[in-house]
């Protein structure tokens, strides 16, 4: 069965896009951080808080596992930093994946993370200035996992619907 994997940085538009997409070709959205927060029965703050980066990334790495070897389709939205650890880049690549990047510009995440800080622990305390170097930073430093996904749609100044149409064509 196919996986359809969505990556890339926070405010890029995974889940956003793959609710779009589910509803297009008819196969389930799965949100990687929502089966984890199911699984531990804490929040992904709290996980982070009680147990620390590495024990989530642990536990990320082996719902990520679960869910590509799980037997139904799916679109699986993945945390922005899960291509970097525990060599979850080299699963982009496996037989009945299409790994997709949705690339954009540090203006347009900047634009999107602005109207919602609050819910991202990783910028909350963060000044408008502070944030564009941390998101260029961390964009500089992730790039080559995200760049292992089979293909790259760039996302900035496109709807919703462009970009899943996009999608759709590269999936026929």
């Amino acid at each position: 069965m196919k996986k359809i994997i969505l990556l890339g940085y926070m405010g890029c538009g995974k889940s956003t896009i793959a609710n779009k997409l589910s509803k297009i070709i008819q196969i389930p959205f799965v949100d990687l951080d929502e089966k984890i927060v199911e699984k531990m029965n804490l929040s992904i703050n709290a996980i982070f808080e009680k147990h620390g980066e590495i024990y989530f990334r642990k536990v990320e790495h082996e719902v990520f596992i679960e869910l590509l070897n799980a037997p139904e389709s799916c679109i699986i939205g993945l945390g922005g930093g899960t291509p970097c650890y525990a060599n979850n880049h080299e699963l982009l690549k496996g037989d009945n994946v299409v790994s997709i990047y949705l690339k954009a510009s540090i203006e347009t995440l900047l634009n999107r993370l602005a109207f919602n800080v609050s819910k991202r622990p990783l910028i909350a305390d963060k000044s408008p200035e502070d944030m564009k170097e941390f998101i260029a930073k961390h964009l500089f430093d992730r790039s080559f996992y995200y760049n292992q996904a089979q293909y790259k749609v760039v996302v900035d100044g496109k709807t919703i619907d462009q970009t899943a149409q996009d999608i759709v064509a590269l999936l026929a």
